[in-house]
């Protein structure tokens, strides 16, 4: 089953969609290549200055393995903090909190 996730949560400098819509390019790629899971796409704030973007898969750790170089790399993100949860979106599911990027 895909019952975990990896939810980054991320400060979006840009005045441009672009960069961001270039980045899920590879981040899914990724993903897909690697057979993790998948890519659920962004939320962004009306003002585009804060966003949210979603993996499911059956190993969160796995799936911010094979996302993290690209996060660290991204040059439109700022502090992007990752919540990887271990199991479905419910009470007492086990979380765990890392910041990728300052």
């Amino acid at each position: 089953m895909d019952d975990q996730a990896v939810i980054v949560e991320f400060e979006y400098p840009e005045d441009s969609l672009d960069p961001l819509l270039e980045l899920e390019d590879h981040l899914e790629a990724a993903i897909e290549t690697a057979e993790l899971g998948e890519f659920d796409g962004h939320e962004l704030s009306v003002d585009l200055d804060q966003g949210v973007l979603d993996f499911y898969g059956p190993d969160a750790e796995a799936i911010l393995t094979a996302v993290r170089p690209l996060l660290q790399a991204a040059t439109c993100l700022r502090n992007v903090r990752v919540t990887l949860r271990y199991g479905p979106p419910e009470d007492g599911v086990a979380e765990r909190v890392e910041t990728l990027v300052d």
